[in-house]
Order: structure tokens, then sequence, then C-alpha cells
């Protein structure tokens, strides 16, 4: 797809409350409610979530099935099929570890790699969220 730019416009979680996945994303991420309106055709309410030029949109089914325990672990949803994870990156992952901390997050691990750290963490529902902090990167810079 030579000279054809694209970029990233928005991740989609699925989540089984969502009042309290706005609550959370707002008060844990730091996310803020953009606008709300409803799927008719499946009667799904859902969010679209702010953060700079992040966002989220977080959708409540009625219906929907909880995810198997292993999508819960990074490791362990590796091995099945689909989307993995929302990720974000960041310029100082210690603030972010410790803002996560203080707010009381699932916080699954921080590891620190040669090419950067990384923070894996569940939301209220158990869908896993990344945070990366690349060496020799800066804000914006989605470099792999």
């Amino acid at each position: 797809m030579d000279g054809i730019e694209y970029w990233h416009d928005h991740a989609a979680v699925s989540v089984p409350d969502l009042e309290s996945s706005i609550d959370w994303y707002c008060r844990v991420l730091g996310f803020a409610v953009e606008k709300r309106n409803v799927l008719e055709s499946l009667g799904a309410r859902v969010a679209i979530l702010v953060n700079g030029g992040l966002r989220i949109e977080l959708f409540e089914v009625p219906g929907a099935r909880p995810p198997a325990e292993d999508r819960g672990l990074p490791d362990g949803d590796l091995k099945t099929y689909g989307n993995k994870h929302v990720a974000f990156a960041t310029a100082d992952i210690d603030a972010v570890h410790a803002r996560l901390v203080e707010c009381e997050a699932d916080i699954v691990w921080l590891r620190r790699f040669t090419f950067g750290t990384n923070i894996f963490l569940r939301d209220n529902a158990g869908n896993l969220v990344e945070f990366v902090q690349r060496i020799g990167t800066h804000p914006g810079m989605a470099a792999m």
C-alpha cells in the first residue's frame, strides 16, 4: 500500500458494565467522555473516551460472554487468536506505574527490557491494557 498513510483512530473494548468502566478509565487512566450513543441493532450502549489524541470505544452489549480466564494473562492470551490488548506509549513509565499503584489498579507486571519497559494491567472488567516506554523514542513516536 505504497503512498497510503494511515494512523490509529481508536481501540474498542467490550465491558459488562458501561458506567463502571467509564468510571475506571476516567479515574485510573485519565480519560474523559467524548460522546455516548446506542447501537440500536444490538441494544448496545457505547461511550467514546478521549485522552489527548487517544480514543477508546467502550461497548456494553446485552448477553455478552465473559472472556476465558487466560485472556487476562498477557502470555496466556497470546495462545488465543484475535486482538490481544490496547497499548499506550509514555515518556515516563515510572510516573504511570506510581499513578496505577495509587489508584490500586490490577497490575499484572512491570518489566524492564533492553528496548524499554512495559506495564500490563487489567481494567475493571479484566481486559488487558499495556503501557510502553521505548528507549530512544519520544512522545508520538511509534517505533518498534
